[in-house]
């Protein structure tokens, strides 16, 4: 799906904001109402946005943004990310990657290291690594989980079982106050178990709009986590549930 400039800043608002107006977003653009209301039916038909009156909501709730809504919003924060989790990782380590979008940034940030070995069901990151020849990288076979750039299920699974490697990298749909993991289905959270099983150093990445975000089916919990890489200070009462053994990485402080 093709968003025009404009669009795309709609939608961050909408990630920032919650709702948005016609008449504010007029007002911000510089145009007239009848031009954001045609940007809003475009994103409305591209299931990313939901109608409300005078104005529009971001598409969320117990069910996961689309991916294209996700790989825009937050980009900054989850690029912090990737930069804070490629500094953890040395050249020649292994690793598993897992899906989604913050987790991609993991493995643009990690393109220019040396002799890598990336085990993942992330299309795009794969793709983003196999620009330089002295890595190698695993991915799984098996269905693509249209419209998002990832393999989910058994192969999968079956995938990550057969490695012990040296760092596992993997998001989350939602960190609960009581300190639960979360996904938003069944093979999400399946797929997540098995990348977190067979690695050394478990890293969780999750940029700030994780914390609260509501999602359906644990996943795991904390004692599946060593490192925990975030772009924003930890809130309160999210980091009284984090046991000291955890390693804390805020972005914004390891960036040169």
């Amino acid at each position: 799906m093709n968003l025009s400039v404009r669009q795309s800043i709609i939608v961050d608002l909408l990630a920032a904001q919650g709702a948005v107006s016609v008449d504010g977003l007029a007002s911000h653009f510089g145009v007239t109402p009848q031009t954001i209301r045609r940007d809003l039916n475009h994103l409305y038909e591209a299931d990313l946005v939901r109608r409300r009156h005078g104005g529009a909501e971001l598409n969320v709730g117990e069910r996961n943004v689309p991916f294209q809504t996700r790989r825009i919003t937050h980009l900054q924060a989850k690029a912090r990310i990737g930069r804070a989790v490629a500094k953890l990782i040395p050249p020649g380590a292994s690793l598993l990657l897992g899906f989604g979008t913050t987790p991609e940034q993991v493995a643009l940030a990690l393109a220019d290291h040396r002799d890598l070995t990336v085990v993942t069901n992330n299309i795009s990151a794969a793709l983003a690594l196999s620009h330089n020849m002295s890595h190698r990288v695993v991915l799984t076979g098996g269905e693509l989980r249209q419209p998002n750039p990832e393999i989910l299920g058994p192969g999968a699974e079956r995938l990550f079982n057969s490695f012990k490697a040296d760092f596992g990298v993997s998001g989350v749909g939602g960190f609960d106050s009581d300190g639960a993991l979360l996904d938003f289905d069944m093979a999400e959270s399946d797929c997540h178990k098995a990348l977190r099983g067979n690695c050394r150093v478990r890293i969780l990445v999750l940029d700030h709009t994780k914390f609260g975000r509501r999602a359906p089916v644990r996943s795991g919990s904390l004692d599946d986590v060593d490192v925990l890489v975030s772009d924003q200070p930890i809130p309160e009462p999210y980091r009284e549930q984090i046991p000291e053994r955890i390693q804390i990485v805020i972005a914004d402080e390891v960036q040169s």
